[in-house]
């Protein structure tokens, strides 16, 4: 948390900082210039920034859709695709999208998947919108729920005794508590150490063999991994936002700030290819919402 100096200290140090606020001006008027001369310089591949293991969004076999929707653009630019894989965990966007050695070019020029509002990149227009699901085993006892508040509308027998997969300090984990289910929850960590660790491993796994009644994770997960289960049918239930917790969130791609004419490129990318982008995204099981969080029908446009 940034303190805020005592009356005493503030003019002496009003100086040193006007000095050093007039370096960090110089250098970042000197980072823009640099950024808007690589900007300008042909390209000879499209090169996203990706996990090397992270389904369904990518991982180093092309198998994601974010693979998907960056062979999309770069067929329509007529480039190959040249990915750059670093594990999404801590400093991803410094060790891809911003990240250079002395002399070398960047390694990568677009991150495919980050919220709107993303500080660290310069954010595009958003290119789909999910939000956060709730999946459980059908003919379990759940079939009933078809949406949030059925499931607070259960028997109390029936909802106390019920253990629900979540990770920790996600949207799920405020909604559990708000509705006084705190103790029903099961809390996974939500970055792993081990880079074998699949975020859908609480889906395939942990439900599948019965070691939690349903689970609450972010909708491309819980789509993709439902779907992909074959033995056990599983239900997702799209949520919809409510006062106190928000589930659904836009998604954009980001670039490196100052690279205004490659930000422009890829945001029409998206506008020219929306119909192409959301059949990639509904093979892959991704529950799509408006911008009012409501779920859309497939085949409904969302414009």
């Amino acid at each position: 948390m940034i303190r805020r100096p005592d009356i005493s200290t503030r003019h002496a140090r009003a100086a040193p900082r006007a000095r050093a606020t007039s370096l960090h001006v110089m250098a970042v008027a000197l980072a823009l210039a640099c950024s808007h001369a690589h900007a300008d310089e042909p390209r000879s591949a499209f090169r996203p920034c990706i996990d090397p293991s992270n389904l369904p969004f990518a991982n180093e076999h092309g198998d994601g859709f974010e693979n998907r929707i960056a062979e999309l653009f770069a067929q329509k630019l007529g480039l190959p695709v040249k990915s750059y894989a670093f594990p999404q965990r801590m400093n991803f966007i410094r060790n891809t999208l911003r990240y250079r050695l002395p002399g070398e070019d960047y390694r990568c020029d677009v991150v495919m998947s980050l919220p709107v509002g993303f500080e660290q990149a310069a954010a595009t227009k958003p290119y789909y919108r999910s939000t956060y699901a709730l999946v459980y085993p059908k003919g379990k006892g759940l079939d009933s729920i078809r949406s949030g508040n059925d499931l607070f509308a259960l028997p109390p027998d029936v909802r106390n005794r019920l253990r629900i997969g979540i990770y920790d300090k996600s949207p799920a984990s405020q909604w559990l508590v708000k509705h006084g289910m705190e103790a029903q929850a099961k809390p996974y960590p939500i970055l792993s150490p081990d880079p074998d660790n699949s975020p859908g491993d609480i889906i395939e796994k942990d439900l599948v063999q019965g070691k939690i009644d349903a689970v609450v994770v972010w909708g491309p997960i819980a789509g993709f991994y439902a779907k992909r289960v074959r033995d056990t049918p599983l239900a997702v239930v799209p949520l919809v936002s409510e006062p106190g917790v928000k589930f659904d969130y836009a998604i954009a791609m980001g670039v490196r700030f100052g690279e205004a004419e490659w930000k422009a490129t890829i945001e029409k990318l998206i506008a020219d290819n929306q119909g192409a982008i959301e059949g990639i995204l509904r093979d892959y099981g991704v529950p799509l919402v408006d911008e009012h969080g409501q779920p859309i029908a497939q085949g409904t446009s969302r414009r």
